[in-house]
Formats: C-alpha cells, structure tokens, sequence
C-alpha cells in the first residue's frame, strides 16, 4: 500500500478566462439552433463566431 497520494494543485489557469455576458433571447435561441444542428456546444459555437469577427471588425472614429 502507497505511503501517500500526491495531488498537484488546481491552479485553474488552463489558458481560458470565463466571461459572463448577458444576451437577448432570440440571439439565444438562434446560437441554439446551430448548436444543435452542428452539434456542438453553445461555448464553442460562440468563441468559432467571436473569433471569425474579432479580426474583421472595423472601429469608425
């Protein structure tokens, strides 16, 4: 039998931060729809968006 067990510590910093964001119900709805119909998850279907609109966003002064 081991002497001990070792556990590293959960340091919670895999790269990733969570952010909460408030949306209105259709825009929920619609991220549902193609959620399901590509089945993944809604997490993955908005960070696919995000990333596709971040670098072609134009900032008008």
């Amino acid at each position: 039998m081991a002497d001990s067990i070792k556990i590293k510590r959960y340091r919670g910093d895999d790269g990733h931060k969570v952010v909460s964001v408030r949306m209105r119900d259709e825009l929920v709805e619609k991220l549902d729809r193609v959620s399901a119909e590509t089945n993944r998850s809604r997490n993955e279907i908005i960070n696919l968006l995000l990333e596709a609109a971040v670098d072609i966003v134009e900032i008008e002064e």
